[in-house]
């Protein structure tokens, strides 16, 4: 994702895609977990220092869990050669976009044609999947590669990903590729509500530390998540969570022997946030 910068902050450089000065943050996710907020500048590729990263995250999972199976998900950005040819090596498992280009468009292009043929008949969209072996020049061998296959009345809309298992192509495509979209909505926790676009400093690693506790309010916020199971803020986002359970007005009395919270009567989730309470705080 990119973070807009409008100062004279450090590694600061114009993105044509972006179309203004930015950082290139990198964000490794598990899920909702998590893993990795990394500060980078924005005049060199998507994928850079990604390799690294995963090395170091792939050595870490297998010192304390050695049996999990370990899948590198991204999108095309991440479809270097070194990369691939890396988890072919340490057996991590991929499934990674491809950008398109000639010779993938024809390989799929008889597919695409039944895919054309039902549209002229039914004159509505349709969307398939179709696996086939691929070689490009760069790589040391083929791969499995899965093309979405869709036709529209804007006519062919192809889509390709590369995977390193012989899995269904529907289910690697719609529910194991296409769900690694849901961590836009993570970015967003991080820099719309937790303050992860603030890189205003001139000194480089200041902007990383801010970016670092962006992380851990975003890990917070997740593990105050864990206590509230089957209510109605489970997937609210941070700043939701934040405004209906935390920035709550109340009036505070001490004493020896307790502390007391005295909060509105029309605050309408006192007692949401009083069963928070009481889960949090050890009896």
């Amino acid at each position: 994702t990119d973070i807009p910068v409008h100062g004279d902050q450090p590694g600061k450089f114009f993105n044509r895609y972006y179309d203004h000065h930015c950082y290139f943050p990198l964000y490794v996710f598990c899920g909702r977990h998590l893993l990795v907020s990394y500060l980078r500048t924005s005049n060199r590729g998507d994928a850079r220092h990604s390799w690294a990263i995963l090395a170091l995250l792939v050595r870490f999972i297998r010192q304390y869990w050695p049996q999990t199976r370990i899948v590198f998900r991204g999108d095309s950005h991440f479809s270097k050669p070194r990369l691939l040819a890396w988890c072919d090596r340490n057996q991590v498992d991929y499934i990674v976009g491809m950008a398109r280009n000639q010779r993938l468009e024809a390989l799929a292009a008889p597919a695409m044609d039944k895919v054309r043929t039902y549209y002229e008949a039914h004159g509505h969209k349709l969307a398939s999947t179709f696996r086939f072996r691929y070689k490009a020049r760069s790589w040391h061998k083929p791969r499995w590669v899965v093309a979405r296959l869709e036709y529209g009345p804007q006519g062919p809309n192809p889509r390709f990903v590369i995977s390193s298992r012989y899995d269904d192509g529907f289910k690697l495509y719609y529910e194991q590729y296409c769900a690694r979209g849901d961590m836009e909505n993570r970015i967003k926790d991080q820099q719309l509500d937790l303050f992860a676009g603030r890189t205003s400093s001139t000194h480089w690693w200041t902007n990383q530390w801010r970016l670092i506790l962006s992380g851990f309010a975003y890990t917070l916020f997740e593990r105050l998540r864990v206590h509230l199971k089957n209510t109605p803020f489970e997937r609210m986002s941070a700043g939701t969570l934040r405004l209906k359970l935390i920035k709550v007005g109340a009036v505070i009395i001490r004493n020896t022997r307790r502390i007391r919270v005295l909060m509105s009567d029309s605050y309408p989730h006192k007692n949401d946030l009083s069963a928070l309470v009481q889960r949090l705080v050890p009896q």
